[in-house]
C-alpha cells in the first residue's frame, strides 16, 4: 500500500515537470521586458511573454542596473517587484534613483530570458517651502497688569487724611489760644483801668476830707 503512494506521489510530480515546460512553451521562451520609465526615481518596467504578450504570473527574477550619461556614478543592482499601481504587466524598484540622467538595464533570468533598457531622467524635486512662524511685535505694548488705586483704598492716602483730620483740631486749638490771649489782655487792661480810677476816687475822697 506504501509502494502504491510513493509511486503516485513520484508519477504526479514528474507530470508536474513536463507541464511547466509545456506551458512555458505555450507563451514562448523569451520575455518582453520594456523600460517605461520612473515614477519618482523608481524605476518602471512591463514585463510580457513574446510569443503572445501576456503579462507574466509568476514570479520573476530581474536585476535593475543604472549607470548615469556621464559614467560617473552607478546604482544597482536591484530586483524587480510587483507594481500595486500598473497593470498586471508592471513591475518596478524598491529602491529610488537619485536626480539626474542615466541610462537604465533590466534583465530577466526567470521565467525566462529578457532583456531592456532606457535612458530616463529623474527631476530635482524642490522642498516644501518652510512657513514661518509668525513672531509678536516688539512695538506691541504689553497688558498691564497694574491696578488702578483709589484714594480711599489706597494704604499711602489714608495716613495723609489721618494727618489733615490731626491737623484741623491742632488749628482749631490754635484759634482758640489766640482768642483767649486776646480776651485775657482786653480782661486786664480793663481791670487795671478800673483800679486806677478807684484809686483816683479814694485820693480825691481824701483830700476833700483833709480839706
Amino acid at each position: 500500500m506504501r509502494i502504491r503512494i510513493v509511486f503516485s506521489a513520484a508519477l504526479a510530480a514528474l507530470g508536474l515537470m513536463f507541464l511547466l515546460p509545456a506551458a512555458a512553451h505555450a507563451h514562448g521562451d523569451t520575455v518582453k521586458v520594456v523600460v517605461t520609465g520612473q515614477r519618482e526615481g523608481h524605476v518602471t518596467a512591463d514585463v510580457t511573454w513574446e510569443n503572445d504578450g501576456d503579462a507574466v504570473d509568476e514570479t520573476v527574477a530581474a536585476t535593475v542596473n543604472a549607470v548615469s550619461v556621464d559614467g560617473s556614478r552607478t546604482t544597482g543592482p536591484w530586483r524587480l517587484v510587483r507594481d500595486p499601481a500598473a497593470a498586471p504587466a508592471g513591475w518596478t524598484t524598491a529602491e529610488a534613483l537619485p536626480p539626474g540622467s542615466w541610462k537604465v538595464s533590466v534583465d530577466v533570468g526567470f521565467p525566462a530570458l529578457g532583456h531592456g533598457e532606457l535612458e530616463v531622467g529623474v527631476p530635482v524635486v524642490d522642498p516644501a517651502p518652510v512657513t514661518p512662524t509668525p513672531v509678536a511685535s516688539a512695538a506691541a505694548p504689553a497688558p498691564s497688569s497694574a491696578v488702578p488705586v483709589s484714594s480711599a483704598a489706597s494704604p499711602a492716602a489714608a495716613p495723609a487724611a489721618s494727618t489733615a483730620q490731626a491737623a484741623e483740631p491742632a488749628a482749631d486749638t490754635e484759634g482758640y489760644a489766640v482768642w483767649w490771649t486776646t480776651a485775657g489782655v482786653a480782661v486786664t487792661a480793663v481791670a487795671g483801668a478800673a483800679v486806677g480810677l478807684l484809686l483816683r476816687r479814694r485820693r480825691r475822697v481824701r483830700l476833700d476830707r483833709l480839706n
